[in-house]
């Protein structure tokens, strides 16, 4: 499941950039969503390593932490170095966004796991 994690992980960040780039009518190029994309991408790659390294279950709701906190604080960081900015708002709206999204997606999945191990269809499977 690591791999549909990456992709979901990836397609968040790009509609939190294009949603982003539309809001301020920066347009929804493929340009454009490079550029303001980068950083976040790269940010949530480093959160994605540090899970590999640690061997984590990319579907637990501490795996969501890291790769969330991951993408914003390095892609706020790479923002500045490249010029990019970083206004306060726009660090809490990230912060939201991206820890509803990245989290949140997480948290369905644990609460269905866990909801179908308690289920009373699942004892009858697993004695069947």
């Amino acid at each position: 499941m690591g791999k549909v994690a990456v992709a979901l992980d990836i397609v968040i960040v790009l509609v939190f950039v294009a949603i982003g780039r539309t809001a301020h009518a920066d347009g929804v190029t493929i340009a454009g969503l490079a550029s303001t994309a980068w950083p976040f991408l790269a940010g949530l790659a480093v959160g994605w390593l540090a899970l590999a390294r640690g061997r984590r279950d990319s579907m637990a709701l501490s795996s969501g932490l890291v790769v969330w906190i991951s993408t914003v604080v390095l892609g706020m960081v790479f923002r500045v170095v490249s010029g990019q900015g970083t206004a306060v708002a726009f660090v809490f709206v990230a912060l939201g966004f991206l820890g509803l999204t990245m989290v949140g997606w997480r948290a369905v999945v644990v609460g269905a796991r866990r909801w179908r191990s308690t289920s009373p269809t699942s004892d009858v499977r697993a004695r069947g």
